[in-house]
């Protein structure tokens, strides 16, 4: 693909969006079934079931995915993704390349062992390796518009609202 091609799938949808904002509002959503009996949670995906289950720093075994996990392979994605169609549209040929994520966490604190620990990752690092000829500025200018528009990468560098309900028997 090269940025014309991308300009042309793309200037339908930017113009239906900046002529109707309400039709860029779209909700995603994902879906998965308890497994109680073997602590694990399936998750629908459009590739087919995912069986999460606990990593093996938490009692796991390493036989089903982990979250965690989950969410930095969401993050490769995204971020992967994005570079690409930002190195398309401004005209970057990227050769080959690879992204890498890699996230800090301390069990501790999901485990319940020190109550002062936070449940989560303290830190991520997002590593791209590419094979191009872009100059330094051109990389620059890449790197801060993959940031700009990833979706998973600035959705975790905002923190947006959340919210759980129940509803049940």
């Amino acid at each position: 693909m090269n940025a014309e091609i991308l300009r042309s799938l793309q200037a339908p949808l930017k113009t239906r969006y900046r002529d109707n904002p309400a039709s860029a509002k779209v909700t995603l959503k994902a879906v998965g079934h308890l497994g109680a009996a073997r602590i694990t949670c399936t998750v629908e995906t459009p590739r087919g079931p995912v069986e999460a289950g606990l990593h093996p720093a938490t009692g796991g075994d390493g036989s089903f995915a982990c979250s965690g996990d989950m969410l930095l392979e969401a993050l490769v994605g995204c971020a992967g993704v994005t570079l690409i169609a930002v190195a398309t549209a401004m005209s970057i040929p990227i050769r080959t390349g690879s992204v890498r994520v890699e996230g800090d966490l301390d069990f501790r604190g999901t485990m319940g062992v020190n109550k002062e620990v936070d449940v989560g990752f303290d830190a991520i690092r997002l590593v791209f390796d590419l094979d191009t000829d872009a100059t330094p500025e051109q990389m620059q200018t890449l790197i801060k518009l993959t940031e700009r528009y990833c979706v998973v990468y600035q959705t975790l560098k905002k923190t947006p609202g959340m919210s759980t309900e129940f509803s049940g028997r």
